[in-house]
């Protein structure tokens, strides 16, 4: 099991390009099963996640070539209609096939997901949508138990936004007979690149980009090629680990419409942001860092994924802020682990209320989840002295190699293996 040594308090300066998004990779890699023969995905990033997803639709059958972030997925030989705990159990994105499969084949046998360490995620969105569609499902098990003669076309309100159960109603929905309608459909770029992709498949969406989606089902799909949009959790990070080392970096490969809400935050800070089209040079040298407060919300607002990372953040701002998930409320499992790099944060139900400190000191930490260990080590890059980040797989699930990103910049940042737990 991997940790990273980082010693900090080193200014960055350079360049990094942004890769690929895993949200948005992990809904198309499923959606390519909708039409038989061969799909092209690139710009698909190195993670453990897709890592997981493709090992999940070779066993369906799927045949599978993947070398420099391209993406083959052939579908016309799938021969299984189960998602095994196996797989499953390390992704909570695998319960996408849900929707695929029985959009295709008219049946899948799903386990239940497993994932990440923190928060209830319920399914039950998932299935209530398969069930307007048509679907008879049956929990036995650990496993969701699927079927459906043919799907038709239905009106699905979700109670709660949710990425995972739209992305899910979307693809079972493009070949239901009929109108589907999808009220309070997530409106999260990777469901707009889901969409499209759809579309460009042969669907017929009316909405996209909007929380009400209108699909006329369609009695087949073509495979398509699609290019995967930035991710722009990875830019977040990337950004303000510019910010809390002080620095000055240019992400490219990026698009800056995708993370407006934490760029005007980070302006609100101090920094200096300049944008273009598919770049972001973030000036953080020499300023006052002043605290700024966020609220997490769904999209277009401040991602939920980056609350850990803004955390981290405002531990050195000079001032008191405050953190609050309205989206996870019990998603802050990373303040103790801060809070032993000297951070001073006190937790009120699902706030954290932050005392700027002038350092951080480095220490020993434990990642819990993927957003956590990445506050983790941007306050490690901050910290006076050493830092040793445990568990840093649960990184390697979302960020493409981000050390050696890191280290391309000025970062002192290791991997190295340890048998600490």
């Amino acid at each position: 099991m991997d940790k990273f040594i980082i010693t900090g308090g080193k200014q960055l300066s350079g360049t990094v390009e942004v890769s690929g998004a895993k949200n948005a990779s992990l809904a198309l890699m499923p959606a390519s099963i909708l039409a038989s023969g061969k799909s092209v995905l690139k710009n698909t990033p190195e993670l453990n996640d897709v890592f997981t997803m493709i090992k999940l639709l070779k066993h369906l059958g799927a045949e599978i070539n993947y070398k420099d972030e391209k993406l083959e997925i052939d579908s016309s030989t799938i021969n299984d209609f189960t998602a095994p705990y196996e797989h499953v159990k390390k992704m909570r994105a695998s319960v996408y096939v849900l929707g695929p499969l029985l959009a295709k084949f008219g049946k899948a046998k799903v386990s239940l997901p497993g994932g990440c360490a923190w928060g209830p995620r319920p399914i039950n969105l998932h299935i209530e949508a398969m069930k307007k569609l048509g679907v008879q499902i049956e929990l036995s098990d650990g496993y969701i138990i699927a079927e459906a003669k043919s799907l038709h076309g239905a009106k699905i309100n979700f109670d709660v936004s949710s990425v995972g159960a739209s992305g899910n109603a979307l693809m079972a929905s493009v070949l239901a007979k009929g109108m589907t309608v999808i009220n309070n459909a997530a409106i999260e770029p990777e469901i707009t690149q889901l969409a499209d992709y759809l579309v460009k498949m042969g669907a017929r969406i009316n909405g996209i980009g909007t929380n009400k989606l209108e699909i006329e089902g369609v009695s087949e799909l073509k495979p398509a090629d699609v290019t995967t949009i930035p991710d722009r959790i990875e830019t977040g990070t990337l950004l303000i680990a510019a910010s809390i080392t002080k620095s000055k970096i240019t992400l490219t490969q990026t698009s800056p419409d995708l993370i407006e809400s934490v760029l005007i935050k980070l302006e609100d800070c101090g920094c200096k942001i300049s944008r273009s089209p598919d770049n972001i040079t973030i000036d953080a040298q020499n300023i006052k860092f002043n605290p700024s407060s966020i609220t997490t919300s769904i999209y277009p607002g401040f991602p939920t994924d980056m609350q850990a990372q803004w955390t981290a953040l405002m531990s050195i701002a000079e001032g008191v802020s405050t953190v609050t998930d309205s989206i996870y409320f019990d998603r802050f499992k990373h303040v103790p682990e801060l809070t032993r790099l000297g951070a001073q944060i006190v937790i009120d139900k699902n706030t954290a209320i932050i005392t700027g400190v002038k350092k951080l000191t480095g220490a020993k930490v434990m990642s819990t989840d993927l957003r956590a260990s990445a506050s983790l080590v941007l306050a490690g890059l901050a910290a006076k002295g050493k830092t040793e980040v445990l568990r840093v797989y649960h990184l390697d699930r979302g960020y493409q190699r981000i050390e050696k990103k890191l280290k391309s910049i000025g970062a002192d940042i290791q991997r190295i293996e340890s048998k600490e737990y």
